[in-house]
């Protein structure tokens, strides 16, 4: 049995009371932005450890070598199963160069850990074009609120091979409004074209 992040969500809609406030999915995030000898940024490495509940069910069903452990390679069909179904997502990541949309290519690099019981989906996403501008903004969310990504206490963001003159900067989202009175029907009418979500989403600002 193989869970995707999306199809492993809506399955798990049905453990959880329809009047229980979304999120239903918790992440939290690791991430570096990559730069070339150039100046250019290029890629955007990411690190996504997913909360117990989702850990345990995507992982029900699947062969292992040993009692509670899974390999890379176990886990190797269901880290392409993900990485393919966040795309209609544009896999949870906005970026923005001078206030123009940065497109973003196919996920490379891409892997799944279990370690202490947590899932953690390891990917790469190259920039179809490498960008070089003065200001770069980056926002991490789901558009329908699904899932709640929050940036880990510990190196949540490096700039890797940047020029010295760029400064990162994080600022963390005000307390959101409350999610407990909006219906089940209000989230499935979202779609991944929403921005909902947004709202939610820490701003990530490098100045170069």
């Amino acid at each position: 049995m193989r869970r995707s992040l999306i199809a492993g969500t809506a399955a798990l809609l049905a453990l959880v009371d329809p009047a229980d406030a979304h999120p239903h999915v918790w992440v939290t995030m690791q991430s570096e932005i990559v730069y070339a000898e150039d100046g250019t940024v290029t890629e955007i490495r990411h690190r996504w450890t997913f909360d117990e509940m989702f850990s345990t069910f995507a992982v029900q069903g699947l062969d292992k070598r040993k009692k509670g452990e899974f390999s890379r390679e176990d886990l190797a069909g269901l880290a392409q199963v993900n990485v393919e179904s966040l795309q209609e997502y544009r896999y949870f990541t906005f970026v923005r160069s001078s206030s123009k949309r940065v497109l973003l290519q196919k996920p490379t690099n891409y892997w799944l850990d279990y370690n202490d019981g947590l899932l953690t989906l390891n990917f790469t996403l190259p920039l179809k074009t490498p960008v070089s501008a003065q200001t770069l903004s980056l926002e991490f969310y789901d558009p329908v609120g699904f899932v709640d990504f929050t940036l880990s206490e510990r190196n949540a963001m490096k700039l890797i091979g940047a020029p010295a003159a760029c400064k990162l900067n994080i600022r963390k989202p005000a307390a959101g409004p409350s999610t407990s009175t909006l219906s089940e029907a209000f989230f499935n009418s979202l779609t991944a074209s929403s921005n909902w979500g947004e709202q939610f989403a820490s701003k990530i600002t490098i100045q170069c």
